[in-house]
């Protein structure tokens, strides 16, 4: 051995010997340090057991999200989620039930919309504007972090044909938006076209703003869902409102880059 390196080998002992003292105990490792991706935060779904809410939660299980789903039917959820999947009762119609179902969480995705079976108690006016009201003001309070909210095209054309079908739904999902916006928690507002139960990841998705068309463009529901959790990775898509729809293409890994091309709202 040459006299250098024995000269470290003999000064590296003695260290190791004066930090195990009498016991001859090697020290404790100290972990080694680590580049560790932030943990991601606890996403409240509400709407969970609906066609597109059910594909978000999947999405988001599927990206290492913790989840919870906000239901008002938990044996609906358990069949449509599976057991694995943690819910609480509550309406988005009763602010008092929203709150504890906010307790931790980071982030809310709020796919409800009313039906047409729904009655006068789940019209388009208590679902789609008092309901995403409610959790706004509920999400504002409770510190959360980001609102995103699934609403529609069409909803600046107060005379669409769908306002004339189903009693102004898109009069009220616009105002559902306008009071998300006003509330003071951080949003991110997706306009769909209309929707498919086809698979996903399949086209190109199109982001464009200024609601300039409704008709006769689609988008699957799974895509829905992926553009919606992806916008909790990205500070680019906060309080922004957007419309999206498919296309013929390659399909998109990630959608940072038209995140960061809208204007704010």
């Amino acid at each position: 051995m040459r006299p250098f390196k024995l000269i470290g080998f003999l000064a590296a002992a003695s260290l190791v010997a004066a930090a195990c003292g009498q016991s001859g105990e090697a020290p404790a490792e100290e972990p080694a340090a680590q580049d560790q991706e932030p943990s991601k935060p606890l996403v409240l779904v509400v709407g969970a057991t609906g066609g597109t809410g059910s594909l978000v939660v999947a999405e988001l299980m599927n990206q290492g999200y913790p989840v919870r789903a906000f239901v008002r039917d938990t044996a609906k959820a358990i069949d449509r989620l599976g057991a694995d999947v943690e819910a609480v009762v509550g309406d988005l119609k009763d602010p008092a039930s929203i709150a504890p179902a906010l307790d931790g969480v980071g982030a809310v995705i709020n796919t409800a919309s009313a039906s047409a079976s729904g009655g006068p108690e789940n019209s388009a006016e208590k679902v789609d504007f008092e309901g995403a009201r409610n959790l706004a003001e509920a999400a504002l309070a409770a510190g959360v972090g980001q609102y995103v909210l699934v609403s529609s095209r069409g909803v600046t054309d107060d005379d669409h044909y769908l306002n004339r079908m189903f009693n102004n739904i898109l009069i009220w999902k616009r105002r559902g938006e306008e009071a998300v916006a006003a509330s003071g928690v951080p949003y991110t507002i997706v306009r769909p076209g209309g929707l498919s139960d086809d698979p996903g990841r399949n086209q190109t998705i199109i982001f464009e703003q200024g609601d300039t068309q409704s008709e006769g463009i689609w988008i699957t529901r799974a895509d829905v869902a992926r553009v919606c959790v992806s916008a909790l990775a990205h500070e680019a898509a906060l309080n922004k409102v957007f419309e999206i729809h498919a296309e013929d293409g390659e399909p998109q890994a990630d959608f940072a880059a038209e995140f960061a091309s809208l204007s704010a709202s």
